[in-house]
């Protein structure tokens, strides 16, 4: 699948806003412990994944009310669904100076990952958490994402690369006072 950037404009996969808040000094503190003990960009981006694949829990795997969706309140809290957890390696990849976009799968609802750019190329990351059935790993050669879309059942990987979340993600996250009532209104289409 060919991946298209919502914007020509490299710089705007780099940029801080309300959401993907990598200016705030959680984001840049946990970046800096990150950073610590990457011997260059990749294997940084990689410890990043892998700290929100595995460090921060799947809101929904493990019963979690709580609905995060800002990057650093995802860090603080340590939860957040697929988006949520998006955000936070966004941010997390961002503060590191990785152009890293927003993309997104459809399923019954839609489901958030992300896409980093090295080597000329974006390669798209899924940090929902691994469990039972889903093994996501990083990886710049080939794909290793939770869940692959089947067209049969009108399932399908939007090929936008978006520099910050789509509005209707954004509206469903701020919008629910708990993952319960989220979860029953989580969008089906950008």
């Amino acid at each position: 699948m060919e991946l298209i950037q919502e914007t020509s404009d490299l710089s705007a996969y780099l940029v801080a806003d309300e959401v993907i808040d990598h200016d705030h000094p959680r984001v840049r503190h946990m970046a800096a412990r990150l950073a610590a003990t990457a011997t260059d960009s990749y294997d940084y981006a990689r410890a990043a994944f892998e700290f929100v694949r595995d460090g921060i829990t799947h809101s929904q795997d493990v019963g979690d009310p709580r609905v995060t969706w800002r990057a650093s309140d995802v860090l603080e809290q340590g939860t957040g669904i697929c988006y949520a957890k998006a955000h936070a390696l966004t941010a997390l990849l961002r503060a590191e100076d990785i152009p890293t976009a927003l993309c997104y799968q459809r399923f019954d609802v839609l489901h958030g990952l992300v896409a980093v750019r090295f080597d000329g190329a974006w390669h798209r990351q899924d940090p929902r958490g691994n469990k039972p059935g889903v093994d996501a790993r990083f990886s710049l050669d080939g794909e290793r994402l939770a869940f692959t879309p089947d067209p049969k059942s009108n399932e399908l990987d939007h090929p936008v690369l978006y520099a910050a979340p789509h509005p209707g993600v954004l509206a469903a996250l701020r919008s629910a006072p708990d993952r319960a009532y989220l979860w029953q209104h989580l969008p089906t289409a950008l």
